[in-house]
């Protein structure tokens, strides 16, 4: 028995839960981007060094990429509604736990809680969702689903940037429990419980071995900088963790008939080249933010409220030319509107590296809206490559392991910008502050005054300046990203148009 099969509620029923499934669908993804807008205030409550503002997102994220494979199977051997139910719960007591935080370590564990409930919630609801519907329209119903998930994206640093500006960043989590407590009211009252009739087999040792794998990487991206990378004792830990994960999982899958990540979806040559481009994708699409709000906000001054509004554009980019690439004409190949999706990607992050301090907000949407609708485009499209020449029946495991690569590619992109940003801070930082000696004007003028106030407002002013070119030399990496997956479109087959 399929373990998301729902008993036949009346129309009544089934529009309640489709509603139901579509608001936690926003939720989940809404709360990902949430306190992009608001870090100086998160910063300042909770005494955050700059280098700890990565884990706000790449802990919420991290956590949902390693619940996310098991959601399915959890719902089947547990009871889809009691899971779902669950994660709720879950959910909820992460958004509690946030606005009680008073440490960057507590508010990151409450984003880790928050993340892994999230991973089990986006694919149940998703499957709620299309159950509730007529077979003929689920495939169209999809598209809606994936718009709602961008929405929240988009929009997320706004909303929390203007209820952070009027209310108190603590506002924004607050405002989640009540559209948690209404879902929770809606599916324990109209949602049957449902489980497999027998336990579903499921590869642990791939899953685990992978998973160790993944966090070893991720800790060791996070908290390499802070701990002097390999002089500390952790990060080797964390290195070798990582290490002996992969090195299992590789062994695991070489030796084994069935396993997590079927051999079969590594044989199309389409579904590969595709992931690896939707790898990519990952990498520029939360990253850009991670970094942009920033920007805005600490380095430029900003009120959070405008920074979140900048945001905007590039969301509102994104959901138009997801809906309009995703009704593009079947006569019209895919592969041409993917390379144009990259193409579109690359020149939004050239132009970002022509940010400039003096510089009005225009740059910013321009470059922020262009991005956007390559994104947007590119999206539909390569997902209509990817799964286009697969055997049908392999289309379930492959939808996990693509939106995987996606997922993976926006957590790992954080931890890396993060971590080259700090570097090159300190390099710039160091660099323009060796060009200041008491023969040039400002260090005359210093070095005649014993001033304390006017060495720190030089140091403040030496600072932003460095940051500011280490953010734009993080701009590049992302065009970079982008630019390295360019080669592979031309290897991509022709979709069948039957398919």
């Amino acid at each position: 028995m399929n373990a998301t099969a729902i008993a036949h509620p009346t129309e009544e029923g089934a529009r309640a839960l489709r509603y139901a499934a579509l608001l936690a669908t926003y939720l989940q993804s809404v709360n990902l981007p949430l306190p992009n807008a608001a870090l100086r205030f998160i910063q300042g409550s909770l005494s955050m060094a700059d280098d700890q503002v990565g884990w706000i997102f790449t802990a919420y994220f991290a956590a949902s990429a390693i619940t996310l494979p098991i959601a399915s199977w959890l719902a089947a051997r547990f009871g889809l509604r009691r899971v779902y139910l669950l994660a709720l719960a879950v959910f909820a007591l992460g958004l509690v736990l946030a606005t009680l935080s008073t440490t960057p370590l507590a508010f990151s564990g409450a984003r880790i809680i928050q993340g892994a409930a999230s991973g089990v919630l986006g694919p149940l609801s998703m499957a709620i969702a299309l159950e509730t519907l007529p077979a003929a329209r689920r495939a169209k119903f999809g598209v809606v689903l994936t718009a709602i998930v961008l929405s929240g994206i988009a929009t997320g640093p706004s909303i929390g940037g203007w209820v952070s500006d009027l209310f108190g960043w603590r506002w924004m989590f607050y405002l989640g429990l009540p559209v948690t407590a209404y879902i929770v009211l809606v599916m324990g009252l109209s949602l049957a419980e449902k489980k497999a009739a027998q336990r579903p087999p499921f590869d642990f040792f791939g899953y685990g071995s992978f998973t160790l794998g993944v966090i070893g990487l991720q800790l060791l991206l996070d908290r390499g900088e802070r701990l002097d990378w390999f002089a500390s004792t952790e990060i080797c830990v964390e290195a070798l963790a990582s290490a002996l994960g992969f090195y299992l999982f590789a062994v695991h899958r070489l030796t084994t008939k069935t396993h997590f990540l079927g051999k079969h979806l590594f044989r199309d040559r389409n579904f590969v080249l595709s992931t690896v481009i939707f790898f990519a994708l990952g990498f520029v699409l939360l990253p850009t933010l991670a970094l942009t709000s920033p920007m805005l906000d600490e380095i430029l001054g900003y009120p959070p409220i405008t920074t979140g509004c900048l945001t905007l554009p590039r969301g509102a980019g994104l959901v138009g030319a997801f809906l309009l690439a995703a009704r593009m004409p079947e006569r019209i190949d895919p592969r041409l509107v993917v390379a144009a999706g990259v193409a579109l990607v690359a020149y939004a992050n050239w132009l970002m590296l022509g940010y400039s301090p003096l510089m009005d907000w225009r740059p910013v949407a321009v470059a922020g809206a262009l991005q956007g609708i390559g994104l947007g485009v590119l999206m539909p499209s390569i997902s209509k490559v990817a799964f286009s020449t697969l055997d049908p029946q392999f289309r379930p495991e492959a939808t996990g392991l693509f939106n995987l690569a996606r997922i993976y590619g926006s957590t790992l992109g954080i931890a890396i910008v993060q971590t080259y940003f700090f570097n090159n801070m300190q390099a710039m930082h160091m660099a323009l502050g060796g060009n200041l000696t008491p023969f040039h004007g400002a260090g005359a003028a210093l070095a005649a005054s014993s001033a304390s106030p006017a060495l720190l407002g030089l140091n403040e002013m030496l600072t932003g300046q460095a940051a500011f070119v280490s953010v734009l030399g993080q701009f590049k990496v992302l065009m970079l990203a982008m630019l390295a997956v360019a080669p592979l479109v031309p290897f991509l087959r022709k979709p069948n148009p039957a398919s």
